[in-house]
């Protein structure tokens, strides 16, 4: 009898053991978190500074699957949030020298996860959409990680990314002629709350 119920609670455990992983497998769908995600870059000003800004409005998902790495992300970004932290470049770059915000109000970028390493995945292959015009992009992921919420009591991943980009070939060349030059040093800092079951 002892023997008995001893292999029906390895039986159990098994069991347990085995429904964990498959409920480990699923791919989970995460919100991005607006209020800790603010994709920033930097760029070259007349080649003797460099300015930095952010964008202040963006939302997403991603769905990740922790047991193999892969997973895909949908990033909206609002142009009309840059924040170089000076009123008269903000708007001069949300009008129509620049971002055109009334013509070209959203940006994006969507891509899937790629170069999966010990079931984390280094880089994301996708396309940024700005001021109307799509290129392919590839982000560089420096840190990805996950944990419990304490508040929330969900599951809570955090990324930093990467990437440079050549903004004329986005029709972004303001300051081309005058000697700036076009490449953009893209950093990404996003935080994501899984959905609510």
């Amino acid at each position: 009898m002892t023997r008995l119920m001893s292999h029906a609670a390895t039986l159990c455990t098994a069991a347990a053991a085995l429904l964990a992983a498959i409920a480990n497998a699923s791919p989970v769908t995460y919100q991005v978190d607006p209020a800790h995600t603010f994709p920033s870059f930097e760029a070259d000003h007349m080649g003797i500074s460099v300015w930095r800004g952010k964008m202040t409005k963006s939302s997403g998902t991603v769905v990740f699957d922790k047991s193999d790495g892969s997973g895909t992300i949908e990033i909206s970004i609002d142009p009309a949030s840059i924040d170089f932290g000076q009123k008269q470049l903000n708007q001069w770059a949300q009008g129509k020298d620049f971002f055109n915000v009334k013509k070209f109000p959203k940006a994006s970028y969507k891509g899937r996860f790629d170069g999966i390493s010990n079931k984390l995945p280094t880089r994301v292959q996708g396309e940024l959409t700005l001021h109307g015009v799509t290129h392919p992009l590839t982000l560089k992921i420096n840190s990805l990680k996950c944990v419990p919420h304490p508040m929330f009591k969900r599951e809570l991943c955090g990324a930093d990314a990467s990437a440079t980009f050549d903004r004329a070939e986005f029709g972004l060349d303001a300051g081309k002629a005058y000697g700036f030059r076009m490449d953009v040093d893209l950093r990404i800092q996003v935080e994501a709350l899984a959905a609510a079951q």
